[in-house]
């Protein structure tokens, strides 16, 4: 296909597939798809609650024509390239859901033509894309695979939040079905990604490259985490042992916390789950994903401790949570592990407050059932700043306590030390 005739699909237009649109769309005419019918009418109004475009760009693009926005599958009928951008959540048992995925494939399949090249973005587990996906395609569309239409496979990179680190800036994996198409993946990202594109022998290597990049960084952050268990123990900070052994040039400074969001907390369960499939069970990257998944439970049960040693009451206590999303400054609540500490301190019989300047409280109700404070307006035995926010550094914490044996626990190690009782 010539330039000129390419006509771009972004199926899903999330924190991933509407970044992706607009960049397409400065050099194609690009059709972006979601199911989401109240999300298409904010895009349509040039507003974006993810804050990851910028609605004056938004709006440039949808009215000189090169974005439509949609959530009719006819609309998208006559587009040859499809980009899967949808999310793969995992479920209560920590197994892969590939349900969206699986759904989008098929529906890709009732309009696809000769041709027609669809490719995935979307992270999944190595094979996923030719063993899952690919027959799902084949069977609705009556379509033979690699003769009458291909396949790609470019995983995405986008850090919700990040201006620096940004979709362009970022370099990007591709791969294709066969060689043909696998240079048209590499040749159509590279035309708006300014950091340049790495070729993937295969689709399943570039598979492997997401699940491993996100899996090493979880598994970095449970190192330190456990470590924290440990020094927590012997009565030193966690912060100040990493800033010491940081000053060997060889020291990856990684920082404990909570570890959720669309990627570090899900992906390393993709790979071990095609890991489990193989016969092999994964002991470091499972044993990683237990520390980082009982962090929440520590943090709560520390603040219930430090409540008890300054002669509060647990049971009827108050407590404020500062922060909901799963990282700073950012409006993203999938997977935030903030959950965890808010479920754990009701069940020792304290009464939680949340508060998240950033977060959609609609989208916080109806994913976690917490109903998000308006605004500070009371009084807290505890005080847990669970996500830096720039906007807590601006907080009179004193004037938020209860009473002088009130409690302030610092997850972040963001705030002044003077003021907090202990941190992570």
């Amino acid at each position: 296909m010539r330039r000129s005739e390419l006509k771009i699909s972004i199926i899903g237009l999330g924190y991933v597939g509407l970044p992706l649109a607009l960049a397409f769309s400065k050099k194609y005419e690009v059709f972006g798809f979601d199911i989401n019918t109240l999300r298409i009418e904010q895009l349509k109004s040039s507003l974006d609650l993810t804050n990851e475009t910028k609605n004056e760009e938004l709006k440039q693009s949808i009215e000189n024509g090169m974005l439509t926005v949609t959530d009719q599958l006819e609309d998208i009928r006559n587009c040859n390239v499809f980009i899967v951008t949808v999310p793969t959540p995992i479920d209560q048992y920590k197994k892969p859901n590939l349900s969206p995925l699986l759904t989008a494939s098929e529906m890709l399949a009732s309009i696809l033509k000769k041709n027609d090249v669809v490719i995935y973005e979307s992270t999944v587990y190595p094979g996923c894309t030719e063993d899952d996906c690919v027959p799902i395609l084949e069977k609705y569309s009556e379509l033979v695979f690699n003769k009458d239409f291909f396949v790609g496979y470019s995983p995405e990179r986008i850090n919700p939040g990040d201006k620096v680190n940004t979709l362009s800036s970022i370099k990007k994996v591709t791969s294709g079905s066969t060689i043909e198409a696998a240079e048209f993946v590499d040749e159509l990202y590279l035309s708006i990604i300014e950091a340049g594109t790495h070729k993937a022998p295969s689709i399943k290597v570039a598979e492997a490259s997401k699940a491993i990049e996100n899996a090493q960084r979880d598994i970095n952050i449970s190192f330190v985490n456990e470590l924290a268990l440990i020094f927590d123990r012997i009565g030193i900070d966690t912060t100040d042992v990493i800033e010491a052994a940081g000053t060997k040039w060889n020291f990856l400074k990684f920082k404990p916390g909570l570890v959720g969001g669309h990627c570090i907390g899900v992906d390393p369960y993709y790979l071990a789950h095609k890991a489990q499939t193989l016969g092999y069970h994964p002991e470091v990257i499972l044993s990683g994903r237990k520390v980082n998944d009982n962090m929440g439970m520590f943090i709560a049960n520390k603040v219930v401790k430090l409540l008890i040693n300054k002669g509060n009451a647990v049971k009827g206590s108050r407590a404020l949570i500062l922060g909901v999303t799963f990282k700073e400054n950012c409006p993203d609540i999938r997977n935030s592990r903030v959950i965890d500490i808010y479920t754990e301190l009701e069940q020792f019989g304290i009464s939680v407050n949340v508060y998240d300047p950033h977060a959609n409280k609609e989208e916080v109700q109806e994913e976690y059932g917490i109903n998000l404070l308006d605004k500070i307006d009371d009084l807290f035995d505890a005080i847990i700043l669970a996500v830096s926010h720039s906007e807590f550094l601006a907080l009179d914490f004193e004037k938020l306590k209860r009473a002088e044996i009130s409690v302030i626990f610092d997850t972040k190690a963001f705030l002044d030390r003077i003021i907090i009782d202990a941190r992570l």
